[in-house]
């Protein structure tokens, strides 16, 4: 649409960026909000409908001309390397390694730079997955544990990165000094499915559930079922039985202009239902540094 690119959402941790799917109009997007693709370390993809990767050449190229040299790491269903290897006959010189991992089983995980990563398929017509990012959080410290097991401290900070340690003939690990994990931070990101058991199981708890919604029209639920998409309202009902924390409901049909109409029905349903736009952003803190 005229204002409206297509698909793409980065999350942004420890310095390592991190982008979901790239439709045409990503790079615009993320230059209108100041950011740079140089830090890109990883490229999940949904699947390889056009809206949701014609973007790619050119930001491969943006990439190269930002003047990375690190490796890339993509992520996507079967036939990841065949689509980016027809993609990049306009960007075929590169000064960085591509490197890729083709999903295949129903729900996959894998962790990257500090993202524990759940991939989970969902009900499209085309194999389509959509993805869990979450940060995990370590319990604190027990000082007084270290001091009463007689540690010198020197060996503490071995031990609060998970390291065991040698002390006067002894083993010692993390667990013994260690609380319980502290919650983390959750995001979950799902479009072009129709609602499934196993994308509300993916979400539960999520700070943030990015969730497709094709129709806000409420005439338009027969139509959804026809196209695997999902409309305002079943993207309500799985935030809700998810006890997401918040959605922003995003992949908006070209036949509807404004979703704001719908809104108020929305959140009859699930309160926190937003909906998305592009530059919208939210920046999230551990629980106990708010």
């Amino acid at each position: 649409m005229p204002r409206r690119h297509l698909t793409s959402m980065m999350a942004r941790y420890n310095g390592c960026d991190l982008l979901i799917d790239c439709g045409e109009g990503t790079q615009i997007a993320m230059k209108k909000v100041g950011w740079s693709s140089h830090s890109i370390d990883i490229m999940l993809f949904t699947h390889y409908h056009a809206d949701h990767i014609s973007g790619l050449p050119g930001m491969l190229l943006d990439i190269a001309n930002s003047g990375r040299t690190e490796p890339i790491l993509m992520v996507g269903p079967r036939g990841l390397q065949r689509v980016v290897s027809g993609l990049r006959v306009i960007a075929p010189e590169l000064p960085y390694e591509i490197v890729f991992r083709e999903l295949s089983e129903k729900q996959e995980n894998f962790t990257f730079k500090g993202y524990d990563i759940t991939a989970f398929r969902v009900n499209h017509n085309v194999i389509w997955y959509g993805y869990s990012l979450q940060i995990h959080r370590k319990g604190k410290f027990d000082v007084e544990a270290a001091k009463a097991l007689g540690l010198p401290v020197q060996l503490w900070n071995p031990l609060q990165k998970g390291a065991e340690v040698e002390f006067e003939g002894k083993t010692f690990y993390p667990r013994q000094v260690m609380g319980e994990e502290r919650k983390g931070l959750k995001v979950t990101y799902c479009t072009d499915s129709r609602p499934t058991a196993g994308i509300v199981e993916a979400a539960e708890g999520s700070d943030l559930f990015i969730c497709e919604g094709m129709y806000g029209e409420p005439e338009k639920a027969a139509k959804a079922k026809e196209n695997k998409h999902m409309t305002f309202y079943e993207a309500a009902v799985m935030a809700r039985d998810a006890g997401v924390s918040e959605m922003w409901l995003t992949h908006f049909s070209p036949s509807m202009p404004d979703g704001r109409r719908y809104m108020g029905d929305v959140r009859s349903v699930f309160p926190e239902a937003h909906l998305g736009k592009d530059g919208k952003t939210r920046t999230f803190v551990f629980p106990e540094d708010e």
